[in-house]
């Protein structure tokens, strides 16, 4: 069966991206409501698959095990996903459907090509729809009043608060129009050897709210060796959980857990606001920084190798699981950027390849945070103390033991750095290149 003759005049496909999901999705929802025979379309796309080096790539086979799940969901309802591999712009190049659906996608790179599919759909006479899903306010909803965005959190937050109505976060009722889909037999589905990447036996975190965690997470959330985090960060990014559904649970269940969600939609406001952070400090004066970027501290760091045994313990969590405790981010960043003197964007760069929830905007802001080259960054001076965020965060020292089993015994090194001298060196550099 050929391409053509799936995706026929009459058919509406709906593009599937960061929200891997049937229900509650506002782009499918409107594709349903606005159409009949609509069919789901993935798209592995090659310009950012050929970007990874590492072709066991957790993120990937996170992206294929959610697809296997709505093939399986929508071939029980007569229908089917099509997955194709390619160019996403190269390949709507040369389909004609009825319209296309799909929801934003607020990173540079998805913007640009958004923008040229839209661009050759348009001149073919085809509709290109797209709509706010993955956030609860995108762009200039929240802004100050005089029409300019926030670079503060607080203040937005508050914003953010007064603005939000049942409205707002009012889920979408897909399943009411299920019998929207197209009705055809269930389409070829590529297994990740045919995309060029490797099976994997990894078990990834469930896909479920546990409100019992939500409950004590303003309690528990700091204390990396409790399970006092929800883990549903990977499934945000993805879209297999919606953000207006636990933005409902959040508002019944604990302010503490609904500010990091406000988090969210506040970093991608900025990458949208400002697309220049991508590359660049959101604070210009911080790109004068001169940087040590001393290889053999990095690939220390990169392994878990620093001396620094709540540092050590949080790469090596990441390393093995894809994941970091958001306390221990910020001491492993602050402890690359401050202690190391190494650029925030090889940080960056190494929690792209490795977190399984990596999302630019956060990861981005979170990274230049640590810096504070970042818009609401911690201040140049404020720079973390390891000893002390472990006496204070793992006072027994039971998350670095889990992950540091050698500590204390002569085969664990001596920190590359003394924390002091660490301390007293960056002052001087950040000093000298905001003066």
């Amino acid at each position: 069966m050929s391409l053509y003759s799936i995706v026929t005049s009459e058919t509406t496909l709906f593009w599937f991206r960061r929200d891997l999901r049937l229900q509650d999705n506002a782009g499918l929802y409107h594709a349903l409501k606005e159409n009949e025979h609509v069919l789901p379309l993935f798209i592995f796309d090659t310009e950012i698959l050929e970007n990874l080096e590492d072709k066991t790539d957790l993120r990937v086979a996170f992206i294929h095990q959610s697809l296997v799940t709505l093939q399986e969901q929508l071939t029980k309802l007569g229908s089917s996903l099509l997955v194709l591999h390619g160019n996403p712009v190269e390949l709507f190049q040369t389909i004609q459907p009825k319209a296309v659906y799909t929801n934003h996608d607020y990173e540079p790179y998805a913007q640009s090509r958004d923008k040229k599919v839209k661009e050759i759909l348009e001149k073919k006479g085809i509709v290109f729809r797209s709509f706010k899903d993955q956030v609860i306010f995108e762009k200039s909803e929240v802004v100050k009043d005089d029409g300019l965005p926030y670079t503060v959190f607080t203040p937005y937050s508050r914003k953010w608060k007064a603005a939000l109505t049942e409205a707002s976060h009012q889920s979408f009722a897909c399943e009411k129009l299920f019998q929207h889909f197209k009705k055809v037999a269930p389409l070829p589905f590529p297994s990740l050897a045919e995309i060029g990447f490797e099976e994997t036996t990894f078990s990834f975190p469930e896909r479920m709210v546990k409100q019992s965690i939500i409950e004590k997470y303003d309690q528990q959330r700091n204390f990396p060796a409790i399970a006092g985090t929800t883990k549903l960060s990977v499934h945000l990014r993805f879209g297999t959980v919606s953000i207006r559904k636990l933005v409902q649970i959040a508002l019944k269940k604990n302010e503490t857990w609904l500010n990091e969600l406000i988090w969210r939609d506040f970093y991608h406001m900025i990458l949208w606001h400002f697309p220049q952070v991508e590359t660049k400090a959101f604070k210009p004066a911080y790109d004068k920084i001169k940087w040590r970027n001393n290889e053999k501290e990095f690939a220390a760091w990169c392994q878990g190798q620093t001396g620094y045994p709540i540092v050590d313990a949080g790469i090596r969590e990441l390393n093995q699981t894809g994941f970091m405790h958001n306390r221990v981010r910020m001491i492993v960043a602050s402890f690359l950027t401050k202690h190391l003197l190494i650029d925030w964007r090889w940080g960056e760069a190494y929690f792209a390849k490795k977190l399984l929830d990596f999302d630019l905007a956060a990861n981005n802001g979170g990274w230049q945070w640590a810096a504070s080259s970042g818009c609401d960054a911690a201040p140049y001076f404020r720079v973390f103390n390891p000893q002390l965020q472990t006496e204070k965060f793992d006072p027994d020292f039971k998350y670095i033991k889990h992950w540091v089993p050698e500590w204390g015994t002569p085969t664990y090194p001596k920190p590359i750095v003394d924390h002091k001298a660490a301390r007293d060196r960056v002052l001087k550099v950040y000093k000298e290149a905001l003066s």
